[in-house]
């Protein structure tokens, strides 16, 4: 069951004209301690239809208070709601955190950490940095953060008091696309060229132990292919990606793996240490199936992004049209995004408590 918890508002405050960061507190159970990096799912009934949707921490672990950074998307119901009318006092319902967009904290290295965030991808990254900052002493950061223009800049005034805090250990390059900067690098869009540029005149790409990226799946793809390029390895890269840039499924297969063209399929479902056993079509996705029959299986944004529907799949086969959140190893074990999981043979068994 997807267990959610209500989280009391003690504070709103604006970043830009379009985002706003929120602070909440923990009423009723739950542990929302956290991981830097980490997001929270929110859930919220508008007009009868419950939405679902995951927004990262953007406080550091070492600060003590839990807060989520939220960006209004157009027509974003659930954005628009938290931007215009949620204001302190009021309560809102969360699952504990989750996510994976982290690497150890080890207090005692020297490490040297480069970020490339787009927009309100700043979100966990300033999670990630503020308690790489205050728990790694001896460690440096470099943030290179993509926006349209100065006013859409999500945490501007507090990225500048980091930079003045850690002085000589943290640095922040702004890429505005149409705003005038003195140095024409840092203004445009953040491509394989500018990543070459940067790392050529600003950036020393050989001393970068790890590196964070978080924003659209284009910008993210040219980046990570340039720090390939520029001999990190994949283990050095980590990604999150906060919306995906699919118009709609990618295609699946049309030929089932052992003949189940149209048949209906058998789906042994464990979740909460009960197993069902259900019929579905091929033409489902086994959270659909799921959800179909009454069985609260975990589930946030439905798009591959946020691996909140993850599970592990023990007999029969699935095909997965997309997976911007689990890592190679993991899909070699067997875990799937239920949400983007298509079953091709004519049994499938999946447990969502491993």
């Amino acid at each position: 069951m997807a267990r959610f918890f209500p989280l009391t508002v003690t504070d709103v405050d604006r970043t830009t004209r379009e985002a706003v960061a929120v602070t909440l507190e923990a009423r009723d159970g739950g542990n929302f301690s956290f991981t830097q990096g980490q997001y929270l799912t929110f859930k919220r009934d508008f007009d009868g239809t419950e939405l679902r949707r995951s927004y990262s921490i953007c406080s550091g672990v070492n600060e003590g208070v839990l807060r989520v950074g939220i960006k209004k998307v157009t027509d974003g119901a659930f954005s628009r709601w938290v931007n215009e009318d949620l204001t302190p006092g009021m309560t809102i319902d969360a699952m504990e955190p989750m996510g994976k967009f982290h690497t150890p904290i080890e207090p005692d290295k020297a490490k040297t950490y480069l970020a490339f965030a787009g927009g309100s991808g700043i979100t966990p990254v300033l999670s990630i940095l503020k308690t790489v900052l205050a728990a790694e002493p001896l460690s440096r950061f470099t943030l290179v953060y993509a926006n349209r223009s100065v006013s859409t800049i999500m945490f501007r005034e507090e990225l500048e008091d980091l930079k003045n805090t850690h002085m000589g250990r943290f640095t922040v390059i702004h890429i505005l696309e149409t705003d005038a900067q003195d140095i024409d690098l840092f203004q445009g869009r953040v491509d394989g060229e500018k990543c070459t540029a940067l790392f050529t005149h600003w950036i020393d790409i050989e001393s970068v132990d790890i590196a964070f990226i978080c924003g659209p799946e284009p910008m993210m793809k040219a980046i990570a292919q340039s720090l390939g390029d520029h001999g990190l390895s994949k283990e050095q890269i980590k990604f999150e990606l906060f919306a995906s840039a699919q118009t709609g499924r990618l295609e699946r297969r049309t030929k089932a793996a052992d003949g189940a063209a149209t048949d209906a399929i058998s789906a042994s479902i464990t979740l909460d240490g009960m197993t069902r056993s259900i019929e579905m079509g091929r033409d489902m996705t086994i959270l659909e199936a799921a959800l179909e029959n009454a069985l609260d299986a975990p589930h946030a944004c439905r798009a591959g992004v946020c691996s909140t529907c993850k599970c592990k799949v023990l007999e029969g086969e699935v095909d997965m049209v997309a997976n911007h959140a689990l890592e190679d190893y993991e899909v070699e074990q067997g875990y799937i995004l239920s949400c983007q999981s298509y079953p091709i043979t004519k049994r499938v068994v999946v447990d969502y408590d491993q």
